[in-house]
């Protein structure tokens, strides 16, 4: 798979760190230019860009953006399309995630866990699908396995996630047969910096509730949307990649 995506341009949103800097990792050493998305990390971004075009002059961007104000994603598609030219593949991984039990949800909130999770990927969609058509390209969403199955005291993060798993396929109709739109849906794989799963009781009981006993890698979500974005007959899908866990929550 080292040159399948030569030549094409990938987009990948909440690039800087973490999965997103795993998932543009392996969609460079597959061959793609990659535009690194942020909105605060910058110098994080700014170095991986840097380490990337190290490998291969000039075949990383960084572009900057506040995901949440829906007015400047079109200038995001531009600032992508001026760095290499065409844009193949969006992947949506930028998320806010953290705990909302009912008796404290409040409007800031839904905002931060519906604009993150939801809004912002139909606005981007929207605003690169005509680059998309022309290129004959792909859209991978980062949904989560508690889109199925909610978790106790996260009830918008689980509302914005169910809604984009039914967003995904819902544009993968709409997007047809031109562009292809799939989803990835993590298990256990980074716990969050901050929240309650710090408490070690609460992440062996996570692991104990997963069929290979361990938690995965940010390079599996990334070999998964590496997978989807190279498959010409599949569309409309949503792989869990979580060792097994959803068939035992």
């Amino acid at each position: 798979m080292s040159d399948a995506l030569h030549g094409q341009c990938a987009l990948v949103t909440g690039a800087a760190r973490r999965v997103g800097a795993a998932i543009v990792r392996r969609l460079h050493a597959a061959g793609a230019n990659v535009v690194v998305h942020c909105h605060r990390s910058r110098s994080e971004a700014g170095a991986l860009a840097s380490e990337l075009n190290a490998i291969r002059a000039a075949s990383a961007a960084v572009v900057v953006a506040d995901l949440l104000d829906t007015a400047a994603l079109p200038d995001l598609v531009r600032q992508s399309l001026a760095a290499f030219g065409r844009l193949d593949l969006l992947v949506n991984n930028a998320s806010s995630f953290y705990a909302t039990p009912l008796a404290d949800v409040d409007e800031t909130q839904w905002q931060d866990l519906i604009g993150s999770n939801l809004k912002a990927p139909l606005f981007l969609v929207r605003a690169a699908a005509p680059s998309l058509r022309e290129q004959g390209g792909a859209i991978v969403n980062i949904i989560d396995i508690h889109s199925e199955r909610p978790m106790r005291d996260h009830v918008i993060y689980n509302a914005a996630k169910g809604g984009l798993a039914a967003l995904t396929r819902a544009l993968a109709l709409d997007l047809g047969p031109r562009v292809r739109v799939n989803g990835v849906s993590p298990g256990a794989i980074v716990w969050p910096e901050a929240g309650a799963w710090e408490n070690t009781v609460e992440r062996e009981a996570i692991i104990r509730r997963t069929i290979l006993g361990r938690t995965g890698e940010p390079e599996d979500i990334a070999g998964a949307v590496l997978y989807l974005a190279g498959a010409p007959y599949v569309t409309g899908q949503i792989l869990a990649v979580d060792g097994g866990r959803s068939i035992v929550l």
